[in-house]
């Protein structure tokens, strides 16, 4: 029955299906365990969606541009692996991008296919599903918008790093750097072994730890200022701060949560446990903050007037005329 459900809702909705909540049905966690990367599989999915919607496809066509995008869809933890994240920004945006649009201009241009590569024998499913529930695809179709869901990285930092960094900012008010004697993290397993004592800036968490206690905050310069990982006062306050992977966090629900100690002179302690990463649909970014965050990534490239004017365009989308205004404030300053 839920494979039918599926069928009916992919002629009747098309792309929207693919937009969907694809690796929810796929069973996230244990897809993960099994080393596939969730983040290459999902976004193709909505990229080609997207762009079969801008070529106004027919029901029919919507139906072969899922199977090519079945066909192209894969991607293996193994980005993790890359110290440099070169790797990681393909698997993330690149790849699905480029495969999404693929799929939808090969159906534009004539290319014909499986009519529902998501039932039946050989589907999808059966390639990629550990105990699958396809019936999440179109759960609350039309009602609720997993877009709204998304969640928007507080810090330019890796995401095992987040609740820290909300925790210390919290706590900040309570200390100065000077009285700290030490700092305990624990984040879940998988988290402590992806960020310890990294080469990069911006995913290590001794550093990033460091960074927010002086400065008090983390911006996108200084998580990615690759100097400040000689410089001594950096250093000295970084073998203060020890890292641990525990157990309960690994189970926890949301993931990605954190808990901070910190031990200061005189023997006072203060400890903050970030359940709800800021950022998430749990604990959303206030418009402001989100705005502040993006200001301070174009700024760099496209410059303070033409970055505050693309902030404001963007925040009154709703009102443009015409989406190519934009481009002139998204041309890079010279």
């Amino acid at each position: 029955m839920a494979i039918l459900e599926v069928r009916n809702c992919t002629k009747r909705f098309g792309g929207l299906v693919a937009v969907r909540s694809l690796t929810m049905s796929l069973n996230a966690y244990e897809f993960r365990e099994d080393g596939h990367s969730t983040h290459s599989f999902g976004p193709m999915f909505g990229a080609a969606a997207a762009s079969a919607a801008l070529l106004q496809l027919k029901d029919s066509q919507v139906r072969h541009v899922l199977s090519y995008t079945a066909q192209q869809a894969s991607g293996i933890s193994c980005w993790m692996r890359d110290e440099e994240h070169i790797e990681k920004a393909f698997d993330f945006g690149g790849m699905p991008a480029r495969n999404g649009v693929a799929a939808a201009a090969m159906v534009a241009h004539g290319f014909t296919g499986v009519e529902d590569a998501f039932s039946g024998e050989r589907s999808f499913f059966v390639a990629y599903g550990r105990d699958p529930k396809p019936e999440m695809l179109v759960d609350g179709l039309g009602e609720r918008y997993e877009i709204m869901n998304t969640n928007i990285k507080r810090w330019s930092v890796g995401s095992p790093i987040q609740a820290p960094l909300d925790a210390l900012s919290l706590l900040l008010k309570d200390f100065k750097a000077d009285e700290v004697e030490k700092i305990i993290v624990r984040v879940a397993h998988q988290g402590a072994n992806t960020t310890n004592n990294r080469d990069m800036p911006d995913i290590c968490m001794q550093h990033l730890c460091a960074v927010m206690v002086l400065d008090g905050t983390v911006s996108f310069k200084s998580s990615h200022d690759e100097g400040r990982m000689k410089d001594p006062k950096v250093l000295a306050l970084r073998k203060k701060v020890e890292l641990l992977g525990d157990d309960a966090l690994t189970r926890a629900m949301p993931s990605r949560q954190g808990i901070v100690e910190v031990f200061l002179r005189g023997e006072r302690r203060l400890r903050h446990h970030m359940q709800a990463v800021r950022g998430t649909a749990e604990n959303p970014m206030t418009r402001a903050e989100v705005d502040a965050k993006g200001y301070d990534l174009m700024a760099p490239v496209l410059g303070r007037d033409r970055a505050r004017k693309l902030c404001d365009a963007i925040w009154s989308l709703d009102r443009l005329k015409d989406v190519r205004k934009l481009r002139t404030l998204l041309k890079e300053k010279r």
